[in-house]
């Protein structure tokens, strides 16, 4: 197992046991739990989007989900979305693209954390919605986002590709939106109060 979480490269320290699930009152956790204990959607390749305002504890949650499918025998692997676009354009540029994506199949779930900052360019929107297309109905994503789906087109080069790559994730998906205060910012305040 612990190979697995060093290839996953999730971020360290971060896990259902320390997240503070009190800091999220509309969040369902007891629904969030349900589905990671268990590797039925994995298997159904279905994907989840974890949608809200920076700071709420998004990327938290997708380490914890990585982690639990570690624990269930599942291989993961974790990527900024920036980063992750950036090996994608590479491998397009060296003609690779459809052997990297390949690769990428022996994950069960790969995650792609912040996905708002992938910049509107038709280069990188290109790469994103092939892996998107890619992975369509074979394997399961893990999204996070600061933006509502209705202002992906901030994300995408064009309407109809944002169409198509939303269509895509949503149709097998559980979109969890997270509606709390930050909590670097709430952090931040009470480091100042101890002052």
């Amino acid at each position: 197992m612990q190979r697995a979480l060093r290839e996953s490269q999730l971020p360290l320290g971060k896990s259902f046991t320390n997240f503070e699930f009190d800091h999220c009152p509309t969040l369902n956790a007891a629904a969030l739990m349900q589905l990671v204990q268990q590797t039925s959607w994995l298997e159904r390749s279905e994907n989840l989007i974890l949608l809200g305002p920076s700071g709420v504890g998004k990327t938290h949650l997708a380490a914890g989900v990585g982690q639990m499918a570690i624990q269930l025998g599942k291989r993961v692997k974790f990527f900024s979305a920036t980063a992750l676009v950036q090996q994608l354009q590479y491998a397009k540029l060296q003609l690779q693209l459809p052997s990297t994506l390949s690769k990428l199949d022996r994950f069960d779930l790969l995650i792609l954390d912040d996905l708002g900052y992938v910049k509107k360019d038709e280069a990188e929107t290109s790469v994103l919605f092939e892996l998107i297309a890619h992975r369509y109905e074979r394997r399961s994503l893990l999204i996070t986002a600061n933006q509502p789906f209705s202002q992906w087109d901030a994300i995408f080069s064009d309407s109809m590709m944002t169409v198509a790559a939303v269509d895509r994730l949503v149709h097998h998906a559980l979109i969890i939106e997270i509606q709390a205060e930050s909590f670097r910012k709430q952090s931040a305040v009470e480091r100042s109060k101890q002052k």
